[in-house]
């Protein structure tokens, strides 16, 4: 597991040994949600607006980031 990010509200986080389309982790006080790395649509979980909306601009940004962390975590 690797963080990539964090502030008071949440982090940012990719696993290694993971399945299906590339995708990071979206954790927050109350949930968790997986965000696809390409679409920055939620795969799974339902974050707050504010939450959400902060993350997928940080991952906009950052997005070669977290391409070369799923990579590097990832690889078959």
């Amino acid at each position: 597991m690797t963080r990539l990010h964090h502030n008071r509200n949440w982090k940012i986080e990719v696993f290694g040994r993971e399945h299906g389309i590339p995708h990071f982790h979206l954790r927050w006080p109350d949930g968790r949600a997986s965000i696809a790395i390409e679409t920055l649509e939620v795969i799974i979980g339902n974050p707050p607006t504010i939450i959400i909306a902060e993350a997928r601009e940080w991952a906009e940004i950052n997005r070669e980031r977290l391409w070369s962390a799923w990579h590097e975590l990832n690889r078959r």
